[in-house]
């Protein structure tokens, strides 16, 4: 076994630096957390379920938790096995802080950008502020004594005059409070939607129905085409291919391109939510095969940096997907003079693209500003598919814990208890498993703050029981 844990250091160093060179600039390649990440990629390339298995009859299965520290973790594994074999140390044994390195950094990191904890939790809570907070200071006082750490602006939504107030009735409750409570303005990006619709007979969108979208003209739909949609970029009708999925209405209807022309094209619905669904205007449209070919910042991005610069601790990036998207967004502050404030930043990993570089995506905001990762579980889940969204919501906590950078688990937490007070259990274990994330985010909603509080509470709890993946043995009392 110490040979085997040797072997592996060995292949894990050597591929590691591949790995860099991939993901990594010159800038970022000594970096500890980005080090660390290329690491553990090298580590989990292989299968570690044999090896595993045999070290835990000996007290040694902790290469399961080696997230944050994967040469400490083989160090500390051969050590203690050259111990047990009689054996001179191949390595040298790590020291208590050297083994909890990545683990201090990672809280380090994740008060520079979402603030400090409150006393009884480690995770914090982000609350989506709706439109009403403009003018009702009265709920940002509620949502802070509740619980709320971090309050978000969605700019789509509203205009900078609302969000200005929004932001300070916010400050102003944390002022009041005695804590300090940062902003998250969620820059829009090229949302992609259905825009005017028709609808013959007012059908339904089944398995085996025909969806007609269109780039340019008034939608008019008939018998052979009873279902018409425009489409809110027009480029986007003529970049799909035949076999392509598209998923309409954060993946209520998943349907597959039969027929494309220059500017039509001509989908098969697969599946639809029981009963069917109505084609409506401004629902999302998710293109998962398509290349889009889009910059993740607008026109309209670019004018509402100037009062996010403003009034923000933290911009949300949205549809960032390759590396040369973050330079895109910082060359944009750059010209806006915004170097002067520390402003945090935030990845929404929304894309396919974006899991796939997620890595780069890390390495090349490395260092340069307080940093943060988003697992934006609704787009994700249209893009990617549900089946497949449980498994990567896991893998990419894995990912950011390894570069030491905190993560934000988002969308429909306790969405029944925002929306109608009541939550459903299924939803109260997802809330318990979200507590592994640096911070939970809630939408808005008439309930939001008997979810801060149930939250508040619950994430205390569960912080109790596991720190990420690793479980802290707390006494139990139930029995």
């Amino acid at each position: 076994m110490l040979d085997d844990v040797l072997a592996l250091r060995g292949r894990v160093l050597e591929e590691a630096g591949g790995l860099i060179g991939r993901f990594a600039g010159p800038a970022t390649a000594d970096d500890p957390g980005v080090v660390n990440l290329a690491h553990y990629l090298a580590v989990r390339h292989h299968d570690l379920r044999d090896l595993q298995r045999r070290l835990m009859r000996h007290g040694l299965s902790s290469l399961g938790r080696m997230e944050g520290r994967v040469l400490p973790t083989l160090d500390a594994v051969a050590f203690a096995l050259a111990a047990l074999a009689g054996r001179p140390a191949p390595v040298e044994e790590p020291t208590e802080a050297a083994f909890f390195a990545g683990e201090t950094a990672l809280a380090v990191h994740t008060e520079a950008l979402l603030g400090a904890p409150r006393p009884h939790r480690r995770g914090r809570i982000m609350v989506t502020l709706p439109g009403e907070a403009a003018d009702d200071g009265a709920l940002a006082d509620r949502l802070v004594a509740a619980g709320m750490d971090v309050a978000r602006i969605n700019c789509a939504h509203d205009d900078p005059d609302a969000w200005r107030r929004m932001a300070g009735h916010v400050r102003a409750a944390a002022a009041r409070s005695g804590r300090a409570v940062p902003i998250l303005m969620d820059i829009a990006g090229p949302k992609i939607r259905t825009g005017a619709v028709a609808v013959h007979d007012k059908g339904r969108l089944v398995p085996g129905s025909n969806l007609v979208l269109i780039a340019e003209g008034t939608p008019e739909a008939g018998k052979h085409e009873p279902f018409v949609a425009a489409v809110s970029l027009p480029e986007i009708v003529r970049r799909l291919s035949v076999g392509d999925r598209v998923r309409y209405d954060d993946g209520k209807v998943e349907a597959v391109v039969e027929a494309v022309s220059e500017d039509r094209a001509r989908l098969h619905v697969l599946r639809a939510k029981t009963g069917g669904a109505k084609l409506k205007p401004e629902k999302g449209l998710n293109l998962p095969d398509t290349a889009l070919g889009l910059s993740p910042l607008t026109d309209k991005d670019a004018a509402d940096l100037e009062a996010v610069i403003a009034i923000a601790d933290m911009i949300g990036y949205s549809c960032v997907s390759h590396a040369a998207d973050i330079d895109l967004l910082e060359d944009m502050l750059a010209a806006r003079n915004a170097s002067a404030k520390p402003l945090g930043l935030i990845a929404k990993i929304e894309r396919p693209e974006a899991v796939a570089n997620l890595p780069a995506l890390i390495a090349r905001a490395a260092g340069r500003r307080p940093f943060g990762v988003m697992i934006a579980r609704g787009d994700l889940a249209a893009e990617i598919g549900f089946e497949r969204l449980a498994e990567m919501q896991e893998e990419i906590l894995w990912i950011c814990e390894a570069a030491r950078v905190p993560a934000i688990w988002a969308t429909q937490v306790l969405e029944d208890l925002v929306k109608d007070g009541v939550p459903s259990r299924g939803e109260m274990t997802d809330a318990a498993m979200a507590a592994r994330a640096e911070c939970v985010m809630l939408n808005k909603g008439p309930e939001v703050v008997a979810a801060v509080e149930l939250l508040d509470r619950l994430i205390g709890r569960m912080g109790d029981h596991f720190t990420k993946k690793t479980p802290t043995l707390r006494a139990l009392k139930s029995w």
